[in-house]
């Protein structure tokens, strides 16, 4: 086996025992083990158990980052931009559950930039922007923005990560439902919102 793939079948490897096990719960033996390896070819490749983590989040994030991105650079109606974002989220969730799981987990290793926390703050920013736009045109204050575009997000993010292990209904389905409430709820806002009672 050359270096390359020799890296390669140890990412996947720890990839795997991440998405199962944690990163708590995996050991630098455990992969060697998997990977028919000595722990010194592990900690050549990668330094240690937080070097190969690190990678793996990263290509992770850079896989989610882009399937988010492509579908809110599409354009279009606002709608479709929540249906887009909404299905490639789950196809990313369907297609790289392992991925997912990985990202979605707490780890004493996770820097603020490399996070599922951070990757979801950055779509938010992207989607501000769109709901800034779409607030002027409708009178509504485009300063809440900011606001709307957390709770937006995180609905999303939130949903998929419920869709994970439930995995029912089917990803359309539940996209479908996710845009039902949110679009007829964002289309009809009121321009100052309040309660009926002193919080």
């Amino acid at each position: 086996m050359t270096g390359a793939q020799r890296r390669a079948q140890l990412l996947e490897v720890s990839r795997g025992l991440f998405a199962e096990k944690g990163f708590e719960g995996t050991s630098i033996e455990e992969i060697a083990i998997r990977a028919e390896v000595s722990k010194p070819v592990v900690y050549e490749h990668f330094g240690g158990k937080e070097g190969i983590y690190a990678v793996v989040v990263d290509r992770e994030i850079q896989a989610l980052t882009g399937a988010l991105t492509d579908a809110l650079a599409a354009g279009g109606h606002p709608k479709q931009l929540v249906e887009r974002t909404a299905l490639a989220l789950f196809t990313y969730i369907e297609t790289s559950t392992d991925g997912f799981r990985i990202l979605v987990r707490d780890s004493p290793v996770a820097q603020a930039t490399g996070t599922f926390s951070s990757l979801i703050g950055d779509v938010a920013t992207q989607v501000e922007h769109l709901l800034a736009d779409q607030f002027k045109r409708r009178g509504l204050d485009p300063r809440t923005a900011p606001l709307y575009a957390q709770m937006l997000v995180g609905m999303v993010a939130l949903t998929g990560q419920y869709w994970l292990d439930a995995r029912s209904p089917k990803k359309a389905d539940v996209a479908a439902h996710l845009v039902n409430l949110a679009w007829n709820g964002l289309s009809g806002m009121e321009r100052r919102p309040t309660l009926p009672y002193e919080a």
